[in-house]
């Protein structure tokens, strides 16, 4: 089983440990202690809570079969005579799209407008991450 300190698991939530050591104190989210003491958090139990945390970014996710949803700001428009590109900053995640000219237009988009980037594909590609160097995720028996 995974389990994560509380620093880790607010580096996972993009929160401060404070906000994490205060869900924990308010019983929203469950963490025992380890053998040294310190709280942590079982992985099942950090993904159900951050699954939990996760709003539909829009109201549209029901009429649509795409649920890689990702709400954010266009950072920059590049535009030639037939295609676009888009770029969207969504929390930490940029995501460039590459579409019509007259998409883009349509679309009225622009610096600094708000765009929902909706992700469908045939290829997902998943990656194991490592740790961030000084913070381990804890497989324990």
């Amino acid at each position: 089983m995974t389990v994560f300190r509380i620093g880790e698991a607010a580096e996972l939530l993009e929160v401060s440990a404070d906000t994490v050591r205060r869900w924990v104190d308010a019983g929203r989210l469950a963490a025992t202690r380890d053998e040294h003491g310190h709280r942590v958090i079982d992985g099942v139990e950090l993904a159900g809570f951050a699954r939990g945390q996760a709003g539909e970014p829009d109201s549209r996710s029901d009429e649509s079969s795409a649920r890689n949803r990702l709400r954010g700001i266009v950072t920059a428009v590049v535009k030639d005579t037939v295609m676009a590109q888009v770029d969207i900053q969504a929390g930490p995640f940029r995501i460039v799209s590459l579409m019509s000219r007259e998409a883009v237009d349509d679309l009225d988009l622009q610096v600094g407008s708000v765009a929902v980037a909706v992700i469908k594909s045939t290829t997902v590609v998943v990656e194991r991450s490592t740790p961030a160097v000084g913070h381990r995720g804890r497989a324990s028996s």
